[in-house]
């Protein structure tokens, strides 16, 4: 099996925009999809992220994030295991925070390391 990373992407101007109750919703739901890629053997950890952060360069730190000229924000990854990219494309689609029109997932390959 391959290993992909599923990136969660959020529209920052719809976070504010969601009540209460669709985002605890929201949250069962994701709870329960990611229960189930754990009883199939494709869930491998995951993580929801904060909206603020630190972007770094050579010469920079930016603090101020979330970024005004950002429309999204990755709000959370997903780190799973398939057959292939199709397959990895296919359990991201089975979100239903994806099939709600809620968020977008970025699928995205690892590149396994040989040890030397």
């Amino acid at each position: 099996m391959e290993k992909f990373l599923l990136l969660i992407r959020e529209d920052i101007k719809k976070e504010g925009e969601t009540s209460e109750e669709d985002f605890h919703a929201g949250i069962q739901a994701m709870t329960r999809w990611v229960e189930e890629l754990a009883e199939s053997g494709n869930y491998l950890s995951g993580e929801p992220l904060q909206t603020v952060g630190r972007y770094v360069g050579k010469d920079f730190i930016l603090s101020d994030g979330p970024f005004i000229e950002a429309k999204e924000v990755i709000s959370g990854y997903v780190f799973i295991q398939a057959e292939n990219i199709n397959q990895a494309a296919s359990i991201a689609q089975s979100c239903p925070e994806v099939t709600s029109g809620n968020i977008i997932i970025e699928v995205r390959p690892i590149i396994e390391m040989e040890d030397e």
